[in-house]
């Protein structure tokens, strides 16, 4: 261990002229490094120079500078698409719907009807009319996850059942 500690100190000098050579190609190659561009990232100036041939230089410079502009692009349609998918899931997804003679009497065919409208989530409207001879009635009830807020006729439960099984594709 002596012997180490003696050759050390003889050799000091040759040590610390070494230390210094090594941190000055440090600091050169960091700076080199931090004169070009990095690869992450990269974006073409006009002053920039890729290759040695100018024709050459000025077709790479302009696909990068349409490169550049197409990821902004991209990115902004990302943004736009989540945007639209969210609100699509408020739209009519499906429907169903049921004809029929309320009054089962040969009054000139199934002119009622109950119609089923259901979102994404299973939220929406059943639609009924009611047609006699006299009148017409309509009525709305509303279904959230699925349930409607008031009790279903037969024929509104069925539009209901055809909605959430996907019945009437939405046009």
């Amino acid at each position: 261990m002596q012997s180490i500690y003696d050759t050390l100190q003889l050799n000091a000098g040759l040590l610390a002229t070494a230390g210094l050579v090594i941190a000055i190609v440090a600091l050169l190659v960091a700076w080199w490094a931090g004169r070009r561009p990095a690869r992450a990232g990269y974006a073409i100036t006009p002053s920039a120079t890729l290759v040695d041939d100018p024709a050459l230089d000025q077709i790479l410079s302009a696909q990068m500078q349409r490169l550049d502009a197409l990821v902004k692009d991209v990115q902004g349609l990302g943004a736009r698409t989540r945007s639209v998918e969210t609100v699509s899931r408020q739209a009519v997804q499906s429907m169903g719907l049921v004809r029929f003679n309320p009054f089962r009497e040969d009054t000139g065919g199934n002119l009622s009807f109950a119609l089923a409208m259901l979102d994404a989530d299973d939220n929406g409207i059943v639609i009924s009319s009611l047609h006699s001879r006299q009148t017409t009635r309509v009525y709305l009830k509303a279904i959230t996850a699925g349930r409607a807020d008031a009790a279903l006729s037969d024929e509104e439960s069925e539009a209901l059942r055809q909605a959430r099984d996907g019945g009437i594709a939405a046009p």
